[in-house]
């Protein structure tokens, strides 16, 4: 599925008498400074485009839940592509460019580093979802096809409010998204349960493909909540990873 991206605003030019413009500026400093800056405000930049790259393949999760489009699977490969290229990019851009920040910006790089990190897996689960179910000759039962569109859109959901909370810098999205994991486990759980809780029926083996699909999903749900958790040290400085009890009942 395409990604529309906004148009820019057109930038006005402004000149100063008393002050050097800013390009004038930039052509007295050192390439390298240069360089240096645009990596610096590209990486936050990658990380946000990488949060709609996730959204977007679990968006077309649902799509492909929905109906089996051929369409909507090639986009989910497409974005797990998108986001292994990213991660590669900030891999390369992060250690230079955190050696000439202060701590505030450096804090901030490393949770782009720990943001691309998750969103990089989060593509990876998504595309081996759609891949378990891919060459499936039966048809979903209605009960799975229900149960996996749900945590689709649950999933997508999620991962908006953790670009938006990245982009804000509001905890109340984060504390969304770690509201909603549960849900997300639920679902899985509940289809594990069906399945599986008649030892002797042949339904678990038949639609092992179906778990290993729910599984996968419930995985992302894993990492959207690291997500959130990662939004609280950005937005606060400090980490609150290994205080979940605080986390969940914000």
């Amino acid at each position: 599925m395409a990604r529309k991206q906004p148009s820019a605003a057109p930038r006005v030019k402004r000149r100063s008498t008393s002050t050097r413009s800013r390009a004038a500026e930039a052509r007295t400093r050192p390439a390298d400074a240069r360089n240096q800056d645009f990596a610096e405000d590209e990486l936050p930049s990658l990380v946000i485009r990488g949060c709609l790259i996730a959204r977007d393949a679990l968006f077309n999760v649902r799509d492909f839940l929905a109906d089996g489009s051929r369409l909507a699977f090639l986009a989910i490969k497409d974005c797990e592509k998108e986001l292994d290229q990213i991660e590669r990019k900030i891999d390369e851009q992060l250690p230079e460019a955190i050696t000439r920040v202060g701590e505030a910006k450096a804090r901030e790089l490393l949770a782009c580093l720990k943001f691309i990190t998750d969103l990089e897996r989060i593509g990876d689960l998504a595309y081996n979802a759609v891949m378990q179910l891919q060459s499936r000759r039966e048809k979903l039962p209605a009960a799975d096809s229900r149960q996996l569109m749900e945590m689709a859109s649950l999933l997508c959901a999620m991962l908006e409010q953790v670009h938006q909370g990245f982009i804000k810098r509001d905890l109340s999205y984060a504390q969304s998204v770690l509201q909603s994991d549960p849900e997300v486990d639920r679902l899985c759980h509940s289809l594990f349960h069906r399945h599986l809780a008649e030892p002797n029926s042949p339904s678990g083996q038949k639609n092992f493909d179906i778990l290993l699909a729910a599984q996968a999903l419930e995985r992302v749900g894993d990492h959207a909540k690291n997500l959130a958790e990662e939004l609280y040290g950005l937005a606060e400085g400090r980490s609150l990873r290994h205080n979940l009890r605080k986390l969940s009942t914000a």
